[in-house]
């Protein structure tokens, strides 16, 4: 089971009470005062695992408490620390306060920590409160309370590709041709219901992560369809490959759908419409030539890279597998520094995805 939303309860241990005691010994003059410490409570910790995702983990446990501190002892034995909690996260999770709705952490590295409940401080004994004219204090603290939150976790994959566009129009074959991958595949619309990722590895030991994003409709940036459940899954990408059906008998007009799908994205916000692009006419083994064409012409004119393919019988799928890495290799190149005594050269602006 897929989960990319849950909200926890997560509450700090309590630092345990400082104590009162005295020494009363013989042979120990003026023992004095011996009250131990209070030791500190545990911590919440939110800690990023490669091993965990998806959250369904914490869909049944939404409650999570870390130990409290034990209470100080006499002859100055201070009590135990509490033991931190660590609750392990997919990578890509963003922390959220779920009362105030402001964000608390955004987890994208692996083995990165978050505190995101302090536990209480231990109170003092009265051993503490001794001086030179206050040599038998009865002075002791309490401890205090470990933190308490409602927290509401969000994951948002971490892909590097991200297939988008209208339910079948053949996402999850392609991302199975691509990768090892193996999403539910059938003939009727919303077959994909949670995000599928997968890994593309070419031959030159060059590999990268693509995600199957489920179908968008339109409407989906104000939640029709659940897309703003999908959406929020490219936030992180890098690059979109907008998959359309130009198939002869699909009923589909490849030039709307493109409209619809790049007029959602732009709606929704996040940048998600200035993303770099490329369009993938897939089904071409059925494909309309007028559609194809149409297609084609309106790619040209935006500047994106066009690629024909055919999920099914795997027509044009290795080109399209080494230009998806071309664009990735491009992204990543860092813009080349002036050169030293001139005019700065910029290189020329891409087209505007509009």
């Amino acid at each position: 089971m897929f989960v990319d939303e849950v909200e926890i309860r997560v509450q700090a241990g309590g630092g345990g009470n400082g104590c009162l005691a005295f020494r009363r010994e013989k042979f120990v003059p003026r023992g004095g005062p011996s009250g131990g410490d209070g030791g500190n409570g545990g911590d919440v910790i939110l800690e990023t695992s490669e091993r965990h995702n998806t959250l369904v983990h914490f869909r049944f446990n939404p409650e999570h408490t870390a130990q409290r501190g034990g209470h100080g002892e006499g002859s100055n034995c201070h009590g135990q620390d509490g033991r931190d909690i660590v609750l392990r996260v997919p990578v890509g999770t963003v922390v959220y306060d779920a009362e105030s709705g402001e964000r608390i952490a955004d987890l994208v590295q692996p083995g990165e920590r978050r505190v995101v409940a302090q536990g209480g401080r231990g109170g003092r004994g009265n051993a503490r409160f001794a001086t030179s004219t206050n040599q038998a204090p009865r002075r002791v603290e309490p401890g205090q309370p470990g933190e308490f939150h409602r927290l509401r976790l969000e994951l948002k994959l971490l892909a590097d590709v991200g297939l988008v566009g209208f339910p079948n129009v053949g996402k999850s074959t392609l991302i199975s041709v691509l990768s090892a991958a193996r999403p539910k595949i059938a003939n009727y619309p919303f077959t994909t219901l949670q995000p599928n990722l997968g890994v593309v590895a070419l031959e030159d030991e060059v590999s990268f992560v693509i995600a199957d994003i489920p179908g968008l409709i339109e409407g989906a940036h104000a939640g029709a369809g659940l897309g703003t459940q999908f959406l929020r899954h490219l936030e992180r990408t890098r690059l979109l490959a907008h998959v359309v059906d130009v198939s002869e008998y699909s009923g589909r007009e490849p030039v709307h759908d493109f409209a619809v799908i790049l007029d959602e994205l732009r709606q929704f916000g996040a940048n998600l419409a200035e993303k770099p692009m490329v369009v993938v006419a897939n089904k071409i083994d059925l494909a309309a030539s007028d559609k194809l064409e149409s297609l084609r012409a309106l790619a040209a004119s935006r500047g994106l890279e066009f690629f024909a393919v055919s999920a099914a019988t795997g027509e044009g799928v290795p080109a399209l597998k080494y230009g998806l890495a071309r664009h990735l290799r491009e992204i990543r190149r860092p813009a080349e520094p002036p050169e030293s005594g001139g005019t700065e050269v910029r290189p020329p602006d891409s087209a505007a995805v509009s």
